[in-house]
């Protein structure tokens, strides 16, 4: 499926609800609380929104897995998929950040991987370690890439759009994370890296890292 709603599909029932408490709460003599849910009802729409990128082509392009704030990039063992040194770029998304991932890289998703029971807030280390997180890992033909959804301590539901055996192509809807969370992402070591602590990211848009051969 394509994924390509204005709104996502996982939003809608959260928007219906609040909109219809919102038109009963405008029908009645309350004064403040309707405005309240209206605002309310009104974020959830602004939340769940998927806006269309410009997806860059060129081959060996690494693009960002999420919008955000880049937290870290360091070299770190990676035990679950790559299996040798790897570079990890952390990204936090803020409640107002578009929360839909997507496909870093084209390649084969060989590894899908939810584990975890915490939900310490998304900018903590403790994030990573104990947090629910959902791993998908990609086969391409410049080596292993891992992409993590990190759920925060509002943002309780990781949704994947994808499974082991999916082709995918740079820049596709990978799935989403609702309400403020983190998502990291595992390069070999010879990608060279494009951005920099504290940058800002635009997801399936901003090149991060580039293979040379």
């Amino acid at each position: 499926m394509p994924h390509n709603n204005r709104v996502v599909k996982e939003g809608w029932g959260i928007i219906g609800f609040l909109a219809l408490v919102t038109i009963l709460l405008l029908l009645s003599p309350l004064e403040i609380l309707p405005w309240l849910f209206l605002v309310i009802t009104l974020f959830s729409v602004y939340f769940f929104r998927n806006p269309s990128r410009s997806i860059v082509s060129e081959e060996g392009i690494v693009v960002a897995p999420a919008d955000g704030k880049i937290q870290f990039i360091e070299v770190v063992t990676e035990d679950e998929f790559i299996e040798d040194e790897a570079i990890c770029i952390n990204i936090f998304l803020s409640l107002l950040s578009v929360h839909i991932n997507r496909v870093p890289i084209s390649g084969t998703i060989t590894y899908t991987n939810k584990k975890g029971f915490r939900f310490h807030p998304a900018y903590t280390i403790k994030a990573r370690d104990y947090n629910v997180s959902n791993a998908t890992g990609l086969e391409t033909e410049y080596g292993k890439v891992l992409v993590v959804q990190i759920t925060g301590f509002i943002a309780r539901r990781i949704v994947s759009w994808v499974a082991r055996g999916d082709e995918v192509k740079t820049g596709q809807r990978l799935g989403m994370i609702r309400f403020g969370s983190c998502t990291e992402i595992y390069l070999p070591v010879n990608a060279e890296i494009l951005v920099e602590t504290g940058e800002k990211l635009r997801g399936g848009e901003t090149i991060i890292a580039r293979f040379n051969d």
